[in-house]
C-alpha cells in the first residue's frame, strides 16, 4: 500500500478547547468598542411581518364566528399563522434588501489594511480530485495574478477514506506541484483517521498549524472564488479588528439540468435583494454557512471549539451542522459576526437533480433539527438563538404545511361537502368544523399563494439596484421566459419538495437518519424503480387530492398541488435532463457572459483529469 502522501509546513500548535455550553465566554481578545447596532433594521424587518400575521389571525378569528374557537379551529389558526409568519418575514427581507440597494452609500476613506497571513482550507472527503485541484490551482493563481500585500497558501485537507480515490488524489497532488508557478504554496495531508468528520478535519488543521496563520479561508470541495473576492474578504478583516468571521454570499455556478438551472437562476435573481435585508438586519450577529467565509484564527481557535452533545440514550454525538453553533459560539464570545453580500465572485455548486437535493437536505435536516437543543445554552445572542431556530423551522414548516394541506383538502368545498362532515355527521364528542365559506377559503389560499410568489417578484424588480441588467440573460425577453419557467417550476417541485423534507424530519426524528455521507456532486440518472420508490408518498397523496377534486370533495384551487403531487415521479426524472433542453428551458446570464474564473478552473480541471487519466491507463504496460 502505498504511503500517505504529506506535504505540510512545520507545525505550529494552537490550543483550541472545547466550549461549555452551560456557561457564557467572552474572549479576552477582543478589542474593546461600541459595535454598530442593527436594531432599526430589525425592527423594519420583523415589524411588519408580525402585524400582518396578527391582522390575518384577527380576521379569521372573525370568520369563525362568535361562539368561541374550539381545538379543530385553533390547530388550522395556528397552523396558517405560523406558515403566514414566514413568508411575511422573507417578505419583508426582501423589502428591506431593495431599501438597501437603493441607498447610494459614499465608499470609506480608508488607509491600506494590515498584512495578514491567510490559510485557504479546502476539506475533501472522497472528492473528485481534478476538479477540487483545478479549482484550487485557478484561485492560486488568480491571487498571485493581483498581487497585494497579504500572504495566502492553500491547505488541501482530506479525509478521503475510498483507497482508489486516495491514489487519483495523492498523484493529482503531485502532478500539480510540478506544475504550479514558482511562489504559489500547495500543501497536503490525509488523515488516517476521518475523526468528527469535517469539524475534526477543520480543528486538526487549527491545533497543529494554525498559528502561523493570522486568518482562514475556509472553502468547500465545490467552492471556486476570485482573487477579487478573496482580498476584499481580506481587507475587510484586517480593517475591522473586532471581527471574528465574514462570511460572502455564494453564487451558484456550473449549473447544466433543469433542477441545477432553476436553482442557479433563483440564486443569481431573487437571492441578491434577500441577501442584502439578511445581511442588513442580521448586522454584526450574522451567520455562517460552512465555507467561503474568512475567519480569524486565534478568535476561532479560542471560542468555537466543539464539544460532542449528549442524546437521550446517554451517547455523546457530533453536532452535525457545525457552521452555525460556531457562529453563535464566537458572537457570545464578543467577535463580530458579519455578512457583506455586495462582495461578488463567491462561487459554489448545486446537487443536478432532486433526488439529490433531497439526499443532501436529509443530511442538512438532522443537523438543523440538532440545534433545537441549543437554543438554551448559555451567553448566546438572541439573533444567533434566532439563525438556529430558523435553520430548524425551515425543515419543521415542511409537516406543518402538509398538515395544513390536509386540514385543507378536508375542509371541502363547504359545509356540506366536508369530508369531516361525512364522517362524522353524529358524532357528539368531534367539534363542528369552521363555517368558512368557499369564497373566504379561496381567499386565503389566494393570499399564500401571492405572499410565496412577492419574493420572485421583488427580487426581479430589485435586480437593477444591484447591477445587473435584463440584458445580461439574453434580452428583455428572453430574461422573462426564463422568469416564467422557473415560476413554473418552481410551482411544480414545491410541493414534492415540502414531501421530501417532511420525510427527512420524519426520518430524523425516528433515528433512521444515520451518518453524513458526502455529497454526489456529479448526480445521478436514476432507475424508474429508484424515481418510484423516491416518490411513492406524493404520488399517492397526489392521486388522493386529485380523486377528491374531480369528486367535489376538494377546492379545485389546490389542484396545482394535487397535478404536481401525482406528476413526482416525471417531474423527478426530467429534473435531470440536461444540455440543450435544459439550456432552453432556463436561460442564465452566464450563458452570455461566463465568469473568467469559471473558464479557467474548468481548464484546469480538463488538464489534470487528462494527465492523472492518462497515468492511470499506462500503469498496466509499466
Amino acid at each position: 500500500m502505498t504511503e500517505n502522501l504529506h506535504i505540510m509546513p512545520p507545525e505550529a500548535p494552537l490550543a483550541m478547547p472545547a466550549q461549555d455550553f452551560s456557561a457564557g465566554f467572552r474572549d479576552a481578545q477582543v478589542p474593546e468598542g461600541q459595535r454598530p447596532s442593527a436594531g432599526f433594521w430589525r425592527a423594519l424587518a420583523f415589524s411588519p411581518a408580525m402585524v400582518a400575521t396578527l391582522g390575518l389571525l384577527w380576521v379569521m378569528s372573525d370568520w369563525f364566528g362568535a361562539e368561541g374557537i374550539n381545538l379543530i379551529e385553533a390547530i388550522l389558526l395556528a397552523l396558517i399563522s405560523f406558515n403566514f409568519f414566514w413568508i411575511s418575514f422573507t417578505v419583508c427581507t426582501v423589502l428591506l434588501g431593495m431599501v438597501s440597494l437603493s441607498r447610494q452609500e459614499q465608499p470609506k476613506r480608508e488607509g491600506r489594511p494590515q498584512p495578514l497571513r491567510v490559510a485557504l482550507l479546502m476539506p475533501v472527503y472522497n472528492e473528485v480530485p481534478w476538479n477540487v485541484l483545478g479549482n484550487a490551482r485557478t484561485m492560486l493563481e488568480d491571487l498571485q495574478a493581483r498581487g497585494g500585500q497579504h500572504h495566502y497558501a492553500m491547505f488541501i485537507l482530506s479525509d478521503t477514506r475510498d483507497p482508489e480515490i486516495a491514489a487519483q488524489e495523492q498523484a493529482s497532488i503531485e502532478a500539480l506541484r510540478t506544475t504550479l508557478a514558482p511562489g504559489l504554496e500547495l500543501y497536503y495531508r490525509r488523515r488516517e483517521e476521518n475523526t468528527d468528520r469535517k469539524v475534526g478535519n477543520i480543528a486538526d488543521w487549527v491545533s497543529r498549524w494554525g498559528a502561523d496563520w493570522d486568518a482562514m479561508l475556509v472553502l468547500d470541495a465545490d467552492s471556486l472564488m476570485t482573487g477579487r473576492a478573496i482580498l476584499r474578504l481580506t481587507d475587510s478583516l484586517a480593517r475591522d479588528s473586532g471581527a471574528g468571521l465574514i462570511q460572502s454570499y455564494p453564487q451558484l455556478i456550473g449549473a447544466q439540468s433543469v433542477f441545477a438551472r432553476m436553482q442557479q437562476f433563483a440564486n443569481g435573481v431573487y437571492g441578491i435583494a434577500f441577501a442584502e435585508g439578511l445581511a442588513r438586519w442580521c448586522g454584526q450577529e450574522g451567520n455562517y454557512w460552512g465555507h467561503n467565509a474568512i475567519i480569524r484564527t486565534q478568535a476561532f481557535a479560542n471560542c468555537a471549539g466543539l464539544p460532542k452533545l449528549r442524546a437521550f440514550n446517554g451517547q455523546e454525538k457530533l453536532i452535525m451542522s457545525h457552521d452555525f453553533v460556531e457562529a453563535g459560539l464566537m458572537r457570545r464570545a464578543g467577535w463580530g459576526v458579519r455578512f457583506l453580500p455586495r462582495i461578488r465572485g463567491s462561487y459554489e455548486e448545486t446537487p443536478p437533480t432532486l433526488i439529490d437535493h433531497a439526499l443532501r437536505d436529509r443530511r442538512w435536516c438532522q443537523g438543523n433539527l440538532q440545534h433545537l437543543k441549543l437554543l438554551g445554552s448559555a451567553g448566546f445572542r438572541a439573533v444567533s438563538r434566532f439563525h438556529m431556530f430558523h435553520g430548524a423551522v425551515g425543515y419543521l414548516m415542511s409537516p406543518l404545511w402538509f398538515a395544513l394541506l390536509v386540514m385543507w383538502a378536508l375542509i371541502g368545498q363547504g359545509e356540506d361537502a366536508s369530508v369531516l362532515h361525512y364522517f362524522s355527521p353524529d358524532n357528539p364528542l368531534f367539534p363542528q368544523w369552521p363555517e368558512m365559506s368557499e369564497t373566504r377559503h379561496v381567499l386565503i389560499i389566494l393570499v399564500m399563494y401571492a405572499m410565496l410568489l412577492a419574493p420572485k417578484v421583488l427580487g426581479v424588480l430589485a435586480l437593477p439596484l444591484s447591477g445587473v441588467r435584463y440584458a445580461d440573460f439574453g434580452g428583455g425577453s428572453k430574461f422573462l421566459t426564463s422568469f416564467l419557467a422557473e415560476v413554473i417550476l418552481s410551482i411544480l417541485y414545491a410541493p414534492i419538495l415540502m414531501v421530501q423534507q417532511m420525510i427527512a424530519v420524519f426520518r430524523t426524528a425516528l433515528g433512521l437518519q444515520k451518518g453524513w455521507s458526502p455529497q454526489a456532486r456529479d448526480g445521478g440518472s436514476y432507475s424508474l424503480h429508484t424515481l418510484i420508490l423516491c416518490h411513492m408518498l406524493e404520488t399517492v397523496s397526489g392521486i388522493a387530492l386529485s380523486v377528491g377534486i374531480l369528486s367535489g370533495l376538494v377546492s379545485i384551487w389546490l389542484a396545482p398541488i394535487a397535478i404536481s403531487l401525482a406528476l413526482a415521479i416525471p417531474l423527478s426524472a426530467l429534473s435531470g435532463v440536461s444540455a440543450g433542453a435544459a439550456r432552453r428551458m432556463v436561460g442564465m446570464k452566464e450563458d452570455f457572459h461566463e465568469p473568467a474564473i469559471t473558464r479557467s478552473a474548468r481548464r484546469h480541471r480538463n488538464e489534470l483529469k487528462r494527465l492523472i487519466e492518462g497515468k492511470t491507463v499506462m500503469t498496466p504496460a509499466e
